[in-house]
Parts: structure tokens; sequence; C-alpha cells
């Protein structure tokens, strides 16, 4: 196939890229950087996507988080790709701290106890809600005993709490990555724009460059 991959990877080496990518997190974060910056869309557009992103990682819908960015920026109106790009603002280094802000600052909304020991069993607790679920359908189909307990615990003590914590400081993490792209691919297309007229000029052909009028995917 054409886009099957030459090297196949072991199962140890897929984790640890995706906990380190090759080149390091720097060049990760240059690579989304510089997909942005060349997305053929209006930057109010790209950053509306970006935003969409964002917000979507701080949600505790892991697995879905492509989705739900897609769903925003479609709600939008924002670039569809650069929704997914943003996504990566949620990251194997991020997850953690997104994690406790959320569940912290959902405890505090709710009027609950700030939890204990959230840094070290937070993907614990996701990781065994994940397995109960999965035990739970499969019950569903043979002669075991469903059991929701595990699950409605999980439910009140983290999903509820992440789930509405993560809305303000997803909203803020998202208007700042908003504010701080926008400029910087704006000053990206208009510097690619004097480049390509002066190119047209040094041909002497018309060096009028029209404005992206964002009629580009998404």
């Amino acid at each position: 196939m054409v886009f099957k991959r030459r090297d196949r990877r072991s199962v140890g080496r897929a984790v640890a890229e995706a906990l380190y990518p090759r080149g390091g997190w720097r060049r990760a974060f240059g690579y989304v950087k510089h997909r942005l910056q060349r997305l053929p869309d209006t930057p109010e557009k790209i950053g509306r996507g970006i935003f969409a992103g964002v917000l979507a990682s701080w949600t505790p819908f892991y697995g879905l988080h492509f989705v739900i960015a897609v769903i925003f920026a479609k709600i939008g109106r924002g670039n569809m790709l650069a929704s997914l790009l943003g996504t990566f603002f949620g990251n194997p280094l991020t997850y953690v701290p997104i994690g406790v802000v959320a569940l912290q600052t959902g405890y505090f909304i709710l009027g609950r106890p700030p939890g204990r020991g959230i840094e070290t069993s937070l993907m614990d607790k996701f990781g065994a809600a994940g397995q109960d679920l999965w035990r739970n359908l499969g019950a569903l189909f043979g002669p075991e005993r469903a059991d929701w307990h595990g699950l409605g615990l999980f439910y009140h003590e983290v999903f509820l709490p992440y789930l509405v914590g993560g809305l303000l400081p997803g909203l803020i993490s998202a208007f700042a990555c908003y504010w701080l792209f926008v400029p910087v691919i704006t000053a990206y297309q208009n510097r690619r724009r004097r480049k390509l007229r002066a190119k047209l000029q040094a041909l002497g052909k018309n060096p009028e460059i029209p404005a992206d009028d964002g009629t580009g995917p998404g």
C-alpha cells in the first residue's frame, strides 16, 4: 500500500515516540506551527480552528478530541484542519497538568473538597474506567453480571468535575492561542504575498496578488 509504513514499529517504539517524538518536542511544535502558517485560509478562520482544537483538548473525552475539535470548528466556522492541529495542545507532556487544573477547578466550582493524589492517579482512573466499561459491555452478551457502581463513582468524582472545570481554563488557553497565532499567521501570509509579488514583477507579469478570501478548505 502507498501509505503503509515501510518500517513496522513495535509497541514499545510506538509508545516511546508518542511520549518523545523523533527530533524532540521542539521540532514537533515547529512542524505544527509551520503547518498552521501555510494553511490556505484567512488568519481569523485559522485562528478559530486553533481555538476549537485547544478547547477540545481540555475535555475529558480522551480519544475523541479530533471529533470534538471538528464539531467546535464547524460551530465557530473555523478551519477544520487547524482545529485538528490545535488538539496538539493536549499531548503526553500536558495531559496530566491539564487534568489536574481541570479537576481542581471543577471541585471548586462544584463546591467539593479538592482531590488528593490526582497527579499520580488521573490516568489510572481513566484506564480503570475504560476497563470497567469494556467489561460491562461484554457482560451484556455473556453470563457475567454488569456492575456500573465503579463507573458511577468515576463519573461523579472525576468525569463531571473534569468536564465542568476544564471549561474556564480551556477558554482562557483557547483565546490566548487565538490572539497569539492570528498576528503570526497574518504576518506570514503578508510576507508570502510580498515575495510572490516581487517574483511576478521580476518576470514582468501582473503583480496584483489578491488577498485570501477565506474560500480555502475548512
